[in-house]
């Protein structure tokens, strides 16, 4: 294998760029040409893959601290249907590029996975900071978003404190509630709500009372996974039935970008650097993640459809520990 093309896809995650510059080092150190696909899949449909050269690195390595993608992504639907893809293997073949590396979540992973049955050789990468990819402990982006949301916490506390004031928090994760269920306990957040753990809104005012007056705290955090409640309307009944003067925030796409923490950093060069030693190996149509501390790949269909293990211990140590 000579050629090796990367992109990102989905949702940005700090970290992926650390992913992408890893994938060309460790494709150079391997006597393979590394090619970048600029917009994710829909780049890959339109032709926007450019080759590496190695005067290219001095420049590529400037992004080792920053967020986002430094090669773009973007959605495209229409990846779904076969004559889409066509295009995009052809415009692969035409370059005689035989393998893919693939940094996103699991509708990337589909693409992924659909592009090896179509002759391409794929690796996926977990990027996500929703940490919902079962095959690895952690996604690339999951730390750098935990910690924006720790520091978004701590500043709404202030304030809350200041006001006497309830104030709902909603963060991402989409069904996944480990962004919340850890902010939680790095901040000390009076209520919690996560799709493991869902409260009714009633829970939740019963809640809030309760830490009023049993606890006279001045500022109660309620923190929740997005697509549970419109937050804006829970802080209004919060208010109405409590007399608790009630606010809502939602921290929305701060929680994507960011300058990367070390940890994401190290995990995202590790899969990155993992992905062409397997690719070197013969192996492809896998899935890379980081279980226990150890490099690990699973079948990318299968990642897709693993389910990540009980949340209950963690949301135990929560509700000890508030």
């Amino acid at each position: 294998m000579k050629k090796v093309a990367i992109l990102t896809s989905g949702g940005d995650a700090p970290g992926m760029n650390n992913a992408v510059i890893a994938v060309i080092n460790s494709a150079f150190s391997n006597d393979m040409i590394p090619y970048v696909v600029y917009g994710g899949f829909k780049g890959l449909v339109e032709g926007e893959i450019k080759k590496v050269e190695p005067s290219d690195l001095k420049a590529i390595k400037q992004n080792i601290s920053r967020g986002g993608t430094f090669i773009y992504s973007a959605r495209l639907p229409e990846f779904k249907e076969e004559k889409v893809r066509e295009i995009a293997v052809k415009n692969l073949k035409e370059k005689e590029i035989e393998a893919l590396v693939v940094i996103g979540g699991d509708g990337s992973y589909m693409g992924a996975a659909k592009l090896t049955k179509m002759g391409i050789k794929t690796i996926g990468l977990p990027g996500t900071i929703d940490n919902d990819i079962a095959s690895s402990d952690y996604t690339i982006g999951y730390f750098t978003a935990l910690q924006s949301i720790t520091n978004a916490i701590e500043q709404i506390r202030d304030t809350a404190e200041s006001h006497n004031r309830c104030i709902v928090v909603e963060v991402m994760g989409r069904y996944c509630g480990d962004l919340a269920i850890n902010a939680a306990i790095a901040t000390g957040v009076e209520v919690l709500s996560v799709p493991e753990k869902y409260l009714e809104e009633e829970e939740i005012i019963s809640q809030v009372k309760l830490r009023r007056e049993k606890h006279n705290d001045r500022s109660i955090i309620v923190l929740v996974t997005e697509h549970q409640y419109d937050v804006a309307k829970l802080a209004k009944k919060i208010e109405a039935t409590t007399g608790i003067e009630s606010r809502s925030s939602v921290l929305g796409h701060l929680q994507r970008g960011g300058v990367p923490v070390s940890m994401d950093r190290v995990y995202a060069s590790r899969m990155g650097n993992y992905a062409i030693k397997l690719l070197k190996e013969g192996k492809y149509s896998l899935a890379v993640g980081i279980i226990k501390e150890k490099l690990v790949s699973f079948d990318i269909l299968k990642a897709v459809e693993m389910k990540n293990p009980s949340r209950e211990g963690l949301i135990q140590i929560y509700k000890e520990s508030k």
